[in-house]
């Protein structure tokens, strides 16, 4: 069940990634792509938890990339705010 779960989230995390990646190729807004970026991290990161049973890695390894997600995040909110 837990592996069933952790599917979900990165298949959620990776259409919403998708889904701000089409948002920005039809409106050419950084922020889109901020968003797409972070949430391609925030896939990343559940799926390399999902697979720490096969590949081992530290656990800060996958606070990192959690924190890189929402800092990607705040950056491209933080640049959205700056340009106007």
């Amino acid at each position: 069940m837990t592996y069933f779960v952790a599917g979900l989230l990165v298949m959620g995390y990776a259409v919403a990634a998708l889904y701000f990646g089409r948002f920005y190729r039809v409106s050419r807004d950084r922020l889109f792509l901020f968003f797409a970026a972070g949430f391609a991290l925030l896939a990343v990161q559940r799926l390399s938890l999902a697979a720490a049973e096969l590949l081992p890695l530290p656990v800060t390894t996958y606070y990192v990339l959690r924190l890189a997600a929402f800092v990607v995040i705040l950056i491209g909110i933080l640049d959205k705010n700056r340009a106007r």
